[in-house]
Formats: C-alpha cells, sequence, structure tokens
C-alpha cells in the first residue's frame, strides 16, 4: 500500500484576531482584498469567515520590510480659498 500524504494543517484566525493584528477597517481590508492587495479571506462554514494566519504574517513582514512613501505637500499657492502668498 502506498504511503498516504497527510494535509497540512493550517492555523486560521477570525475576524478580531485580524482586527488586533492588523489595524485596518473592515472596509478598507475588503477592498484590499479585492484588488489582491490583502490575503484572502475564506469560509469554514455559511457564518464563519476566517484568514490563514501564515498568510496574514507573511504580508505584516512584507509591509514592514517596504519603506513607507510620504505624500508630496499641496502646492498652497494655488488654493482658492485663503491662498498664501509668495514670499519675497
Amino acid at each position: 500500500m502506498g504511503q498516504t500524504e497527510k494535509p497540512a494543517i493550517r492555523k486560521t484566525i477570525r475576524r478580531h484576531q485580524l482586527r488586533e493584528m492588523v489595524p485596518l477597517a473592515d472596509s478598507t481590508i475588503y477592498e484590499m482584498e479585492q484588488r489582491g492587495e490583502f490575503p484572502r479571506r475564506f469560509a469554514l462554514s455559511p457564518r464563519c469567515v476566517v484568514w490563514d494566519l501564515a498568510e496574514v504574517e507573511a504580508w505584516l513582514m512584507a509591509r514592514r520590510a517596504t519603506p513607507i512613501r510620504l505624500a508630496q505637500h499641496p502646492d498652497v499657492t494655488k488654493r482658492k480659498s485663503r491662498p498664501v502668498r509668495g514670499r519675497g
């Protein structure tokens, strides 16, 4: 008889555990999932949705490794209300 391989059991986390690890709103997580920027959730039952813990941890490590790009400052001289005059 051939040796059967047992599938690896992966640890999963529920929404409240995910929110403790990832401080993002549910809507932000959902949008990131739709764009493919966050690990996908899957249903264990019709009322139980979970995420793979290893995938979430890998996503967190990748986010920590990439530097944060700072937003550019707006050009306040082009504002219509309360424009700032140039110096000089």
